[in-house]
């Protein structure tokens, strides 16, 4: 089993910069994928970015050049950079981690407003 824990999330002014953590322990193996998606209310989860073990990475479109994915395999921790944001970027962000099957963070709430 492996338990993932969230951090970094919080309110943020239009074009500031906030920096999401989660970090990956219990049983594990090996993980293949970390990645981020997000939520807001009476929507589906959606692609935030992924990066694999040998950090290819992958990026919803309209995150591209703001948002930084990054990964320690050795800590087993993914972090999300997140500049330049937009009051669309508000949602609850959740951590991704895919090893032999797929596991989720709790959550952490992103809020961009003046």
């Amino acid at each position: 089993q492996v338990q993932l824990v969230e951090s970094g999330g919080g309110l943020v002014q239009p074009g500031g910069s906030l920096r999401l953590t989660c970090a990956a322990s219990g049983s594990i193996f090996m993980i293949n994928t970390m990645g981020w998606y997000r939520q807001t209310p009476g929507n589906q989860r959606e692609l935030v970015a992924t990066i694999t073990r040998g950090s290819v990475t992958n990026y919803a479109d309209s995150v591209k050049g703001r948002l930084t994915i990054s990964r320690v395999n050795a800590k087993n921790t993914v972090y999300l950079q997140m500049n330049s944001l937009k009051p669309e970027d508000t949602a609850v962000y959740y951590c991704y981690v895919l090893e032999y099957r797929e596991y989720w963070g709790q959550g952490t709430q992103v809020t961009v407003s003046s």
